[in-house]
């Protein structure tokens, strides 16, 4: 039997905040300026949804330890300066979070610092203070489900009773293995294909979630 949800956790990045497209922008760039000449979907088929250590080993098994700690320092700068310049939160998500009547929290492979950084710039901050857990306090990160069931865990929430809304292929792959339900959100940069599979609802307008959440 199928538990009714307490508890909706949120990816970040290309979730609550339009990042993703900034991120590949910059990973794109980063890639012609230090020798990976990347297209936007081999970002995202690589990157995108992953821990920041995980992208850094994969640089490193291409180009050496000292280029990707300049890829991963040239970032940080880069991301930072565009997030400044112009980051909004996902479309429709605003009025999402106010039509959603049960708790939620955030579980993110980026760092706190970046968190604070995106989600104080959107304004998301405050709704989600004390409830934000990220990829850099367990071992592993997505696709493996340790930072789906750290923050049940946190939450105090079987993980039976969790959704995750996710935006990438690896978070998708995170609930599964956590043993929770998941919602592929298909309005970013993720292929609606990218994030089928079981246990998964795919959606393309934020303003639906409530609803499906609804529906269980």
């Amino acid at each position: 039997m199928i538990k009714p949800i307490e508890l909706v956790i949120f990816d970040c990045d290309g979730v609550l905040v339009d990042s993703e497209r900034i991120a590949a922008r910059v990973q794109v760039a980063l890639g012609a300026e230090l020798g990976w000449p990347l297209t936007e979907d081999e970002v995202v088929d690589r990157f995108i949804g992953r821990s920041s250590a995980s992208i850094r080993e994969q640089i490193s098994a291409r180009l050496g330890p000292q280029t990707a700690a300049l890829w991963s320092e040239r970032f940080e700068e880069l991301h930072r300066e565009a997030v400044d310049s112009g980051l909004s939160p996902v479309d429709g998500l605003p009025e999402a979070l106010d039509a959603i009547g049960l708790p939620t929290c955030v579980a993110s492979s980026g760092s706190h610092e970046k968190m604070r950084h995106t989600l104080g710039r959107t304004g998301l901050y405050e709704r989600f203070a004390g409830r934000i857990h990220s990829a850099t306090e367990v071992s592993r990160g997505k696709p493996a489900p340790d930072l789906f069931l750290h923050a049940a865990r946190r939450m105090g929430v079987d993980p039976a009773a969790c959704v995750v809304v996710e935006d990438s292929r690896p978070g998708v792959q995170a609930a599964r293995a956590a043993g929770m339900r998941a919602f592929g959100y298909a309005g970013g940069l993720t292929r609606a294909e990218q994030l089928e599979g079981p246990g998964t609802v795919v959606f393309h307008d934020m303003r639906a979630l409530p609803a499906l959440i609804a529906e269980g």
